[in-house]
C-alpha cells in the first residue's frame, strides 16, 4: 500500500548523505508511495542526481533555506527559524500534503514544532515517545514514554497505554498487551502513581479498550513478556539508554575476548554465522524510528546519527503508521472510553 511521506533531509549529523540514499532504498521496496524531500536545493541536488531520485515522479522537493542545529535551543527552532527544513516537513502533515514526518533532527525542538503546528488530540493531555526495544520473541517491545515527559500522573500512563496499542496494531500486532513498568508483578508494589494508573488500565480493560497485562519488570521488556510497556519518561530514556550502553559493552567484549589469540580469531572465524545473526537481533539500527504519539499528526523521529539502513528504518515505521491510520485509531478509542454526555447534543431546530 502506498504513502506520502515528508522528510527533513537536513536534519541529523550527517544531512542528506544519508537521508537521500535511505529514501532511494525505501522507494524501491515501496514503490507506490511518495516522498517530498524538504531542504536546502542547492546540497541535495548532486545525490539526487546520482541516486536517480531527480526527476521521479514519486519525489517532490520541497525548499527550506534554514536547518535545525542539533544545538539549537527550542526557541530558536520555534520562533526564529520558520523556514527551516523541519518546520516545512512537519506543516506538510498538518496540512494534508503528507501522511507522516520524519525527521533526525534535534528531538526537543522536533516535539515542539510537531506540538505547536498539530496540536495534541482531543483527551491527550501530554504527547509520549514510542519506539520499539528487541526482545527474545524477535518482534520487539513498544515502549513509551521515552523522555517526552518526566513526571506523569495516572490518565497519563492510559492514555500512552491507549497511543501504544494503536501505535503497535498498525505494526502488525493483533490484539497487543500492555504491561505497565514497575518494581514488581503484585498489585501492591509500586508508589500510589502507579497503583492508580494500574487500576485506571483495568478498567480500560474491563470496557474491552485495551489489553491490559498487569505489571512488569524491566527484564520483561527483553523477554517479550507484553507487547507494550508503559512508564513515565524518566523511567523510560534511563531503561533505552541503559539497554544501548548494554549491547554496545556486550558486542565489544564477545569482539575483544574472540581477537584475544590466533585460537579464539580461528574460533571467531568459525562462529561467524551465529554472531551476524546476533549481531542482527540485537542491532539498534532495526528498531530506528520513534513515533511521537498524541499529535493530530504522524511524526517520527530518526536517531540523529543514523546511517542509511537506520534511517530507512524509521521511513518504515512512519510508512507502517499511515498505512495503520494510527491517529484515527487512538481517536477512536478515545472516543469509546469517553462518549459524549446527553448534554453535549443540541437538538436540531424544529422544522
Amino acid at each position: 500500500m502506498s504513502s506520502t511521506l515528508a522528510v527533513d533531509v537536513m536534519g541529523g549529523d550527517h544531512g542528506p548523505d544519508v537521508v537521500l540514499p535511505a529514501c532511494a532504498q525505501f522507494l524501491r521496496q515501496h514503490p507506490d508511495s511518495r516522498l517530498l524531500l524538504v531542504g536546502q536545493t542547492q546540497p541535495m541536488a548532486p545525490l539526487l542526481q546520482s541516486l536517480r531520485l531527480a526527476g521521479d515522479a514519486r519525489v517532490q522537493v520541497v525548499a527550506a533555506s534554514e536547518v535545525v542545529a542539533s544545538d539549537d535551543p527550542v526557541e530558536v527552532a520555534l520562533r526564529r527559524k520558520r523556514d527551516s527544513s523541519m518546520r516545512r516537513a512537519i506543516e506538510l502533515v498538518r496540512d494534508g500534503q503528507a501522511q507522516a514526518c520524519v525527521s533526525a533532527g534535534n528531538t526537543g525542538a522536533l516535539m515542539a514544532v510537531a506540538r505547536y503546528l498539530l496540536k495534541t488530540l482531543h483527551d491527550i493531555e501530554r504527547p509520549a515517545i514510542a519506539t520499539y526495544l528487541p526482545n527474545q520473541k524477535g518482534q520487539g517491545t513498544l515502549m513509551l514514554d521515552l523522555g517526552a515527559n518526566v513526571d506523569c500522573e495516572p490518565l497519563h500512563l492510559l492514555q500512552f497505554a491507549v497511543m501504544g496499542t494503536a501505535f503497535a496494531a498498525a505494526g502488525g500486532h493483533a490484539q497487543p498487551t500492555v504491561g505497565l513498568l514497575n518494581i514488581g508483578e503484585e498489585v501492591i508494589k509500586g508508589n500510589d502513581t502507579i497503583k492508580r494508573a494500574a487500576e485506571l488500565l483495568r478498567q480500560a480493560d474491563a470496557q474491552g479498550r485495551l489489553r491490559f497485562y498487569g505489571n512488569v519488570e524491566g527484564n520483561d521488556i527483553f523477554k517479550g513478556t507484553t507487547d507494550i510497556v508503559v512508564c513515565d519518561g524518566f523511567v523510560g530514556n534511563v531503561a533505552l539508554k541503559t539497554s544501548e550502553g548494554l549491547a554496545q559493552m556486550l558486542t565489544g567484549m564477545i569482539r575483544e575476548e574472540f581477537t584475544r589469540t590466533p585460537l579464539t580469531r580461528l574460533a571467531a572465524l568459525l562462529s561467524m554465522p551465529v554472531l551476524r545473526r546476533f549481531r542482527s537481533r540485537v542491532d539498534p539500527r532495526r528498531y530506528n524510528g520513534a513515533a511521537l504519539l498524541g499529535l493530530r499528526g504522524l511524526v517520527v523521529k530518526s536517531h540523529g546519527s543514523a546511517d542509511a539502513f537506520a534511517f530507512e528504518q524509521a521511513l518504515l515505521r512512519a510508512h507502517e503508521a499511515a498505512q495503520g491510520e494510527v491517529v484515527r485509531h487512538i481517536e477512536g478509542i478515545l472516543q469509546a472510553m469517553h462518549p459524549p454526555s446527553p448534554d453535549q447534543f443540541v437538538p436540531a431546530p424544529a422544522a
